[in-house]
């Protein structure tokens, strides 16, 4: 070999990244989150798993993504839920690792890969969750929680979460972490895992219909050893409320979402004896706030 001939490194490929996103009667913030996904060169390719939108809505979805290469466009088969419509599109995925968005999320760039930077270092099966902001810039509930029991809820159902010393999921009310923390509980508007934490989790619950199925598998991931983490550089703008769908309709999914969890992971006979009986007061502070919205809305006019 010539001495002269200098031998250059192996050029390094970083790791794929899949972006899934459920959208069902979503209005126009889908546009501007599909554009965001698509202006971040880190993401690989954009899986959109269409459950249900107008048809002007689907025609615009179409035209915009048609002269890109990096979007594949799930339709025909209906309202099959949240959770379900995540794996779906997650089976599909090529990607290394997958960023579950939200169809209201509007990604900033860079954000992607933040999260695959932070899960690199995380013991499997690893959950990275991202910071929600709303329109205004300020930070949204949700992104930072601990863990869903039925004392957490209770104080979060009735408000004694905002009194001092009183701890209710949301963690909100705390500083924001200067790096990567660990978090009970990160919210899946923006939640990114590899492919083989996935896996391992066999995603997520499809038992869940619409709600509680991120804070289920954030649980799960950490009873089988793994890390959930949140981190406040990965930012993503997401309007929240959206979808079309009935106030009363997603709110009773959140009811019977809650009442799966709590049944779930109530093992002795007591607990789930507590669980039946906590059913009513669920019913009445859940639903009660679907009729609260409503009648705000109904004000505004």
């Amino acid at each position: 070999m010539d001495s002269n001939i200098i031998a250059l490194p192996k050029a390094q490929t970083l790791p794929t990244i899949s972006v899934v996103m459920v959208s069902y009667f979503t209005g126009p913030a889908l546009l501007e989150a599909i554009a965001a996904v698509l202006r971040d060169r880190d993401i690989f390719e954009l899986i959109i798993v269409d459950n249900g939108n107008t048809d002007s809505l689907r025609k615009s979805i179409s035209d915009f993504v048609m002269p890109s290469n990096r979007v594949r466009l799930l339709q025909g088969h209906g309202n099959i839920g949240f959770g379900r419509g995540c794996n779906y599109g997650a089976g599909l995925a090529s990607g290394d690792y997958i960023l579950f968005l939200n169809p209201d999320a509007v990604i900033t760039e860079g954000t992607a890969r933040i999260m695959t930077n932070v899960g690199a270092s995380l013991t499997a099966p690893w959950i990275v969750g991202g910071m929600l902001r709303g329109p205004m810039g300020a930070e949204q509930r949700g992104a930072r929680r601990g863990e869903l029991t039925p004392l957490t809820a209770f104080f979060g159902f009735t408000g004694l979460a905002k009194f001092p010393f009183i701890k209710g999921i949301n963690r909100t009310d705390e500083p924001m972490p200067a790096a990567p923390v660990p978090m009970p509980t990160v919210s899946g508007a923006a939640l990114m895992l590899d492919r083989a934490s996935f896996n391992r989790l066999d995603g997520f619950d499809e038992r869940y219909f619409l709600h509680v199925e991120d804070i289920d598998i954030c649980r799960r991931a950490r009873l089988a050893g793994g890390q959930v983490y949140f981190a406040p550089s990965a930012t993503v703008m997401h309007y929240g409320a959206t979808s079309d769908a009935r106030v009363q309709t997603v709110e009773f999914e959140k009811l019977k979402g809650f009442i799966r969890y709590f049944w779930n992971y109530s093992d002795a006979l007591w607990a789930k004896a507590l669980c039946l009986l906590s059913v009513p007061f669920m019913a009445i502070a859940i639903m009660g706030r679907a009729w609260v919205i409503i009648f705000k809305k109904a004000i505004k006019g």
